[in-house]
C-alpha cells in the first residue's frame, strides 16, 4: 500500500516529495522479450516512472473478444516495470491518439452510422463501460494503493483538441472512480485556451502537452489551474514519419534546452516518446488535416532510443541534463542486442491474388460497395467485383470517397490507381460483351486525431461510370490474417541471376511471393526492400507491417523473438511488382 497524492505545488509519494521523471513505452509497439531491456535502459537515462497508453483496439478486436495475453499483457509490462522500481503512469482513457489505428478505439464502433463518438452518447458509453468492466479490475491490483507500481491514470487525452462535452468526461472520471480506481486522476492538453476549456474538468489534475516554449505553455496552464505540481504529460522531443514525406527528426541540443527549461519550472515531465517501437502489421494511423496523410510502420520517433532500442546522442543529452538537476546514479546500459546482416532471400514462389481468392475469402453479395465495418473487417483489404453491361463509350470510373488507395482491374488487366489524397477518375470504355470490373481497396490506417476520426474503410458511398452508379456487388473480405491456405508455385526463373533480363514475368495483379532462409543465431535485422513498390511483409505468420516506396522508411524492423532457429518463411503481398524477386536482410535501419 502506498499514497501518490498532490500537496500544493508538489506531488507526494509516500508523504515524500517527489517529481516524477518519466517516459513513454507502448508495451503493444514492443515484443514482450525487450520489455525489460527498454525499461532498464529507460531507468539508466535517469527516470523514475514509465508512461504507457492502453490501445482499446489491441484489447478488444472484436466485440466481447478479450485479448490479454503476448504483446497486449499489459499486466505483465505493469509488474515488470514495477519489479524494476519504477512508477508507472497509465492511460487508459477509451482514445489514445498516440498515431495508432483509429487513436486505439476499435473498428467495430464504425458498424454503427448512429453511434456517436467520443461524447454523451448512451450507445458508445456502452461500449465504454463493457471494456472498463474487463480492463478495470486488471488495474486495480496494479494501483500503488493496492501496493503496486500505477500512482496515475488518465481520464481522456488531449480531449480539449476534439469536444467539450464535460458531462462525457466526468461519466468516465465517475466510471473509473466506481470500479476502484483510487489513485490521481489527470487530464492532458494543448497548453492553448480552447484546449484547456474543453479538457479539463473539476477535481482532476490538468497536465499540458507540448515540445517547446516550456515557460510560456505553463503560464498558460496557470491561468487556468493556479495550484498544483506542472508537468509536461507529453515531452514532444522527436516526431512520428508520414509515408510520402520527409523524414522527421529534431537536433539533440533543442531538446534540451527545452528540457532545462522545464526543469527550472519545478515540473515533472513525461517524454514522449522514450523508446517508440513499431507499428506492426496493419496498426498505424494517420492523419487529416489539409490531406489524408497515413502514417507508417516505423514509430522510431527520433528519440531517446531508436525503433530497435539503441540510446541515441538524445538518450545522453537528456541524461546530461537530468544529471544537472538530480543526483543519478551511474550510467549502467544492459549489454547490447546483438544485430545481423543475414543477406539476400530469393522470393523463389509465387501466388496471384485472384486465383487464391476462395483460400481467404467467402464472397456476399450486396447491391451496393459497403464498407469493411459493415462486413465485420477492421483491417486489410476488401475487393468489390461486379459484371458492367455494354456497349459504353469512354467514361469516367469514379470511386466516390475510397478509403483509401484502390487497385482497378477490367477484365483482369490492370487499368489504374484511385487514391483518397488523389481522387481522380480512370476512363473505361466498355465493348458490347461488356466486362468484369475487380476494384482492390487498401486499407492504409484511420484517422487517429483531429475532426475526421470517424473514418469508415473501403468504398464509402459508391462507384459509378459517369453518373450512374454501379448496383449488384461481389464483396470479398481480405483481412490476410492468416496466409496458411495460400497455393504457391515455383518462379519461372532463377531469382538469383544477375542480369538486365527481367528474372520473372512481369506481375500482372497483386502477387503473393514467399521465400525462406536459414538462422542459426537469431538477432535483430532489418527486411530492406529495394525494388519492390507497395505492400504487406509477413515473417513466420506475423505482420510485420506495410511497406513503400514512397519512403521515407527503406526497412522494416525484425525483432530477433519473430525469428525461428533453422528455416524461417517470409512472405510479401506485393501489390505493383518488383524489379527482381530478391530482398535483403540487413543489420541496420534506413529510415530515409
Amino acid at each position: 500500500m502506498a499514497t501518490f497524492t498532490v500537496s500544493g505545488d508538489q506531488f507526494v509519494y509516500e508523504g515524500r516529495p517527489v517529481r516524477l521523471l518519466s517516459g513513454a513505452i507502448h508495451y503493444f509497439r514492443v515484443v514482450p522479450e525487450y520489455w525489460r531491456d527498454r525499461l532498464l535502459k529507460l531507468k539508466a537515462c535517469g527516470l523514475n516512472t514509465v508512461e504507457t497508453y492502453v490501445a482499446w483496439n489491441v484489447h478488444e478486436p472484436e466485440e466481447g473478444r478479450f485479448v490479454f495475453d503476448g504483446i497486449a499483457d499489459l499486466e505483465a509490462f505493469i509488474l515488470l516495470a514495477g519489479e524494476l522500481g519504477l512508477h508507472v503512469i497509465v492511460r487508459p482513457s477509451p482514445y489514445i491518439c498516440a498515431e495508432w489505428e483509429f487513436g486505439g478505439l476499435p473498428a467495430w464502433l464504425l458498424a454503427d452510422d448512429s453511434m456517436r463518438l467520443r461524447c454523451y452518447d448512451e450507445k458508445y458509453l456502452a461500449k465504454v463501460d463493457a471494456y472498463f468492466d474487463e480492463l478495470l479490475p486488471r488495474l486495480r491490483p496494479l494501483l500503488c494503493t493496492n501496493g503496486g507500481p500505477v500512482v496515475a491514470l488518465q481520464i481522456e487525452n488531449e480531449y480539449g483538441s476534439y469536444g467539450n462535452d464535460k458531462a462525457y468526461l466526468e461519466y468516465v472520471r465517475d466510471g473509473m472512480i466506481a470500479r476502484g480506481m483510487d489513485v490521481l486522476l489527470f487530464t492532458s492538453d494543448g497548453p492553448e485556451d480552447h484546449m484547456l476549456q474543453g479538457g479539463m474538468i473539476d477535481g482532476v489534475l490538468a497536465t499540458v502537452n507540448f515540445g517547446s516554449r516550456a515557460a510560456e505553455a505553463f503560464a498558460k496552464l496557470r491561468e487556468y489551474r493556479p495550484d498544483g505540481p506542472l508537468m509536461c504529460m507529453e515531452f514532444w522531443n522527436g516526431w512520428f514519419d508520414h509515408w510520402m514525406e520527409p523524414h522527421q527528426s529534431r537536433s539533440a541540443s533543442e531538446v534540451s534546452e527545452t528540457l532545462e527549461e522545464m526543469l527550472g519550472e519545478g515540473a515533472s515531465v513525461n517524454f514522449y516518446m522514450f523508446h517508440g517501437g513499431t507499428n506492426f502489421g496493419f496498426m498505424n494511423g494517420a492523419n487529416h488535416i489539409a490531406r489524408y496523410e497515413p502514417t507508417a510502420t516505423s514509430y522510431d520517433y527520433d528519440t531517446l532510443l531508436s525503433e530497435s532500442g539503441e540510446p541515441t546522442a538524445k538518450f545522453y543529452a537528456a541524461r546530461e541534463v537530468l544529471e544537472r538537476h538530480f543526483e543519478l546514479p551511474p550510467l549502467e546500459l544492459p549489454a547490447p542486442l546483438p544485430t545481423c546482416a543475414y543477406g539476400e532471400v530469393a522470393m523463389t514462389e509465387t501466388a496471384p491474388l485472384f486465383a487464391q481468392l476462395d483460400a481467404l475469402s467467402t464472397p456476399v453479395r450486396r447491391p451496393c460497395p459497403e464498407p469493411m465495418e459493415k462486413l465485420g473487417q477492421a483491417y486489410g483489404f476488401i475487393l468489390y467485383s461486379t459484371r458492367v453491361t455494354g456497349p459504353r463509350s469512354v467514361m469516367e470510373l469514379v470511386l466516390q470517397e475510397v478509403r483509401d488507395r484502390a487497385l482497378v482491374f477490367a477484365d483482369g488487366v490492370y487499368v489504374g490507381t484511385v487514391e483518397r489524397w488523389a481522387p481522380a477518375g480512370i476512363p473505361l470504355e466498355v465493348l458490347a460483351e461488356g466486362l468484369r470490373l475487380d476494384i482492390l481497396v487498401e486499407n492504409m490506417g484511420r484517422v487517429n486525431y483531429g475532426p475526421l476520426l470517424r473514418d469508415p474503410k473501403g468504398i464509402t458511398e459508391g462507384i459509378r461510370l459517369g453518373n450512374q452508379f454501379l448496383y449488384g456487388w461481389e464483396i470479398r473480405c481480405l483481412p490476410l490474417t492468416e496466409l496458411g491456405g495460400l497455393t504457391f508455385a515455383d518462379n519461372l526463373v532463377d531469382p538469383t541471376l544477375r542480369t538486365s533480363v527481367p528474372l520473372h514475368v512481369p506481375q500482372t495483379q497483386p502477387t503473393f511471393y514467399r521465400g525462406t532462409f536459414h538462422v542459426e543465431d537469431r538477432a535483430d535485422t532489418f527486411l530492406r526492400l529495394d525494388g519492390w513498390t507497395k505492400g504487406q511483409a509477413y515473417l513466420n505468420g506475423f505482420n510485420l507491417g506495410r511497406y513503400w516506396e514512397a519512403g521515407p522508411t527503406r526497412t522494416l524492423y525484425v525483432p530477433a523473438p519473430f525469428l525461428r532457429d533453422g528455416d524461417n518463411e517470409l512472405v510479401l503481398f506485393e501489390l505493383h511488382g518488383s524489379a527482381a524477386p530478391v530482398v535483403t536482410l540487413t543489420d541496420r535501419a534506413d529510415l530515409g
